[in-house]
């Protein structure tokens, strides 16, 4: 429930924050509370993936790409994420989660995500994207590119593109 009222209270302040490009890096904020904490006293691993989804939601928003996409049928799942911890968020810690679209290979978007509180980095994240249609089936990469009014010459570092390589699940 915790992530519906973030959800909500995001979307009530996106105007005051303002449009971004789909191409530029979000930034939304977040706290710390109570829900979001482990035994140990600071915030759950799991729920670093959450605030990820929130932060996702927050940049396709606020670039109206979410709009297109529903009047497109469309809707975006995660084919897959590794992230890097480097510092514990303590309870009531302010942070914002930088979100990023790196780019595109012929079937993936891959974008990445850094959980930050001033110029420290907390954790960093690379998620692998994938848009499917309502009525069934993959969007297309040209379909894709179609909505999103062209893809920038942004480049997916190499190493991100053989982990994917090297993760793929085969499907037998």
């Amino acid at each position: 429930m915790n992530l519906y009222f973030r959800l909500l209270n995001l979307w009530l302040r996106a105007r005051r924050r303002g449009p971004i490009g789909l191409w530029e890096t979000a930034v939304t904020p977040f706290r710390v509370v109570p829900t979001d904490l482990d035994p140990l006293g600071h915030m759950t691993n799991g729920k670093y993936l959450t605030i990820m989804d929130v932060g996702r939601l927050d940049l396709m928003h606020r670039a109206g790409f979410l709009k297109k996409m529903r009047e497109a049928g469309w809707y975006p799942v995660v084919a897959g994420q590794t992230i890097t911890y480097r510092k514990s968020l303590q309870p009531w810690q302010r942070f914002e989660v930088h979100t990023r679209v790196l780019g595109f290979d012929d079937r993936w978007g891959y974008i990445e995500q850094t959980f930050r509180s001033g110029e420290t980095v907390h954790a960093q994240a690379y998620v692998r994207t994938r848009f499917l249609k309502r009525g069934g089936g993959s969007v297309e990469h040209d379909e894709l590119e179609a909505l999103a009014g062209g893809f920038p010459a942004a480049s997916v570092p190499q190493w991100l593109l053989d982990l994917t390589a090297a993760s793929r699940i085969p499907s037998a």
